[in-house]
């Protein structure tokens, strides 16, 4: 027993009460997985609509009776439903999303994606972690709770986080509806399930397209190679450009940050991160730091002949879409413009160089703690029966950033039902440990019932 964490019986009881409800959760978070809700421009709106009324009619079949389909202009509906507090009582904000990133079989999935398989104690699919089994853990939080919750709820659903959302601008606009005391993220998790974590810093994103002419048309090679520059080339060498030796990011003047909690361990990353044997990670400083609290660059696409496709021509334009975690607190703006600035600088042979779509979101560092994140760990570690660490995230939710502004006394919980391990979040073989739901079931139970104590 964790002192100021449910005793022993308490635990008890609450996990044979969520397990009883698990067979309709794991139902309804079937339902959701079997629906491509895929948000990305050019997938179709009616699976994605589709969804979100999933979304709401198990809310409301969960207890909150009145829970909706928000409209935001331009973009997909969330899905909102409340319960008012009891005089007095804090108003805690649960959140998920019912979008997903799109698959295919042919990318390496066993089974296909949009068919639910249960295989070994977990659950296969897209979306299965990536975040409906977000949704599955507060319809059951609940549940759980049988209408007895102690405290206000307010339920958000976003249905774009993988993509361009439109939330961002309804929160600034519409902040008291998201008014509470405490945001609940379940869309975190953990580096393996059965390790209780809480994620108090996330990093940014930011990314540009950089394309590169030389020539006017496509030209012989053997003609005019060797004085002819070709464009590929020049590309490749600006990309060469924007890591050292070490493989740390060589972009002048950006954010960094050290991370002091919890480490990763080096041989569970390399693991987890699929790294061949006898391939070198690459920068300098603790996995941790590296990956919670550096920035770190990638090149995410290229436009330029396939090999397939290949003939001996100097290839006049070519571009690449560059894509750069921030550090945790960073500008995305002004990382941006470093970014930029390096591109345009490493350009070799006064090539032309243009870069367009710039953008990108800013990280999170969670407020200062108090009581309800303290709570948090203690019932982490009751309900999961070993320490709670507290870590980073090396992606992003841009969302929080706004979110903060709109209630900037609120304090945030991330955690969640994925895990690191095998979850495979936006790969192939996506999957969430139904254990994992269970427990996270009870922990935001739990968390609802001790907030409401004075």
């Amino acid at each position: 027993m964790v002192p100021g964490g449910p005793s022993e019986g308490e635990i008890a009881a609450m996990a044979a009460t969520v397990r009883k409800l698990i067979p309709e959760i794991i139902a309804d978070l079937e339902g959701l997985v079997a629906i491509p809700s895929v948000a990305f421009p050019g997938h179709p709106p009616e699976p994605v609509r589709r969804a979100a009324a999933a979304t709401a009619a198990i809310l409301r079949k969960s207890g909150l009776a009145g829970a909706r389909l928000v409209e935001i202009p331009g973009g997909y509906p969330f899905v909102f439903g409340e319960i008012p507090p009891p005089p007095g009582a804090p108003t805690v904000l649960l959140y998920a999303h019912y979008d997903v990133v799109p698959a295919k079989q042919q990318d390496g999935w066993e089974t296909d994606p949009w068919t639910p398989v249960v295989r070994d104690g977990r659950l296969y699919g897209r979306g299965a972690a990536d975040n409906k089994a977000g949704i599955a853990s507060i319809a059951g939080a609940i549940r759980a709770l049988d209408g007895t919750c102690p405290v206000g709820v307010k339920v958000v659903i976003e249905g774009e986080e993988e993509t361009c959302s439109h939330l961002e601008a309804y929160v600034k606009d519409h902040p008291d509806l998201f008014r509470c005391d405490v945001f609940v993220i379940t869309d975190m998790g953990k580096i393996i399930a059965g390790e209780p974590v809480i994620s108090t810093t996330l990093r940014g994103e930011v990314s540009c397209i950089v394309t590169v002419r030389t020539l006017a048309r496509a030209v012989h090679s053997g003609m005019f190679g060797g004085a002819a520059p070709d464009a590929l080339v020049a590309l490749i060498r600006i990309l060469a450009t924007l890591h050292d030796a070490k493989g740390d990011v060589a972009v002048a003047g950006l954010s960094s940050s050290s991370w002091t909690g919890a480490e990763y361990p080096p041989h569970l990353f390399r693991r987890l991160a699929g790294i061949l044997d006898g391939v070198r990670t690459i920068g300098s400083g603790p996995i941790s730091t590296q990956v919670w609290a550096k920035p770190s660059v990638t090149v995410i696409g290229i436009d330029a002949p396939s090999v397939r496709d290949a003939t001996n021509i100097l290839i006049p334009e070519a571009r690449a879409k560059v894509s750069m975690r921030i550090a945790p607190g960073a500008d995305p703006q002004r990382e941006i413009r470093l970014l930029e600035s390096h591109l345009r600088a490493a350009a070799p042979w006064n090539v032309r160089v243009e870069i367009g779509n710039a953008g990108g979101s800013a990280g999170f560092i969670c407020p200062i703690r108090g009581r309800a994140v303290d709570l948090a760990k203690k019932i982490l570690e009751s309900v999961y029966n070993r320490p709670a660490r507290e870590v980073g995230a090396g992606g992003s939710i841009p969302l929080l950033s706004w979110l903060q502004q709109a209630v900037p006394g609120a304090e945030f919980i991330l955690w969640g039902c994925e895990d690191d391990e095998h979850s495979q979040i936006h790969g192939a073989n996506e999957s969430v440990d139904m254990s994992e739901l269970e427990r996270m079931i009870a922990a935001q139970a739990f968390l609802l019932q001790e907030l409401g104590k004075t």
